[in-house]
């Protein structure tokens, strides 16, 4: 399986090698939670018109197959936005993955559901075997 591409770009943000190594850390973790996901957009924005808590934006899109994950987060430390959306994200592999247990769990259980007259067993008997003494 090929690593999975990063688009990085930037508005009004210069790119150190400390952030990008951070965000490319945090891609790393998201990685190990769902192999499957094909590539991971990023978006960096320093809006200074804003309130000085919401100056740094940072937004990801993780390309999988099926319906794409997407997080943002306003925060004032870039770092701090940053972890916040890989955690957004991280909740929504996890709930993905999760709800695919959860529908595989289901099918299975139907198609091994026991048949009308063993379903009131008791101690491994059928319901017309167990006597009732008054």
């Amino acid at each position: 399986m090929a690593a999975m591409k990063l688009i990085l770009s930037t508005h009004n943000v210069t790119l150190t090698k400390a952030i990008e190594d951070h965000i490319l850390s945090r891609i790393a973790q998201l990685e190990h939670l769902d192999r499957f996901a094909l590539d991971a957009r990023v978006i960096l924005e320093h809006n200074t018109t804003k309130a000085t808590d919401r100056q740094f934006k940072f937004s990801m899109r993780l390309a999988m197959p099926g319906p794409d994950l997407y997080a943002e987060d306003y925060e004032t430390d870039l770092y701090a936005a940053i972890d916040l959306v890989a955690k957004k994200i991280e909740q929504q592999i996890r709930k993905r993955h999760s709800k695919y247990k959860a529908r595989k769990h289901t099918d299975a259980a139907q198609t091994q559901a026991p048949p009308p007259e063993f379903r009131d067993l008791k101690f491994g008997r059928r319901a017309s075997d167990v006597r009732v003494e008054r």
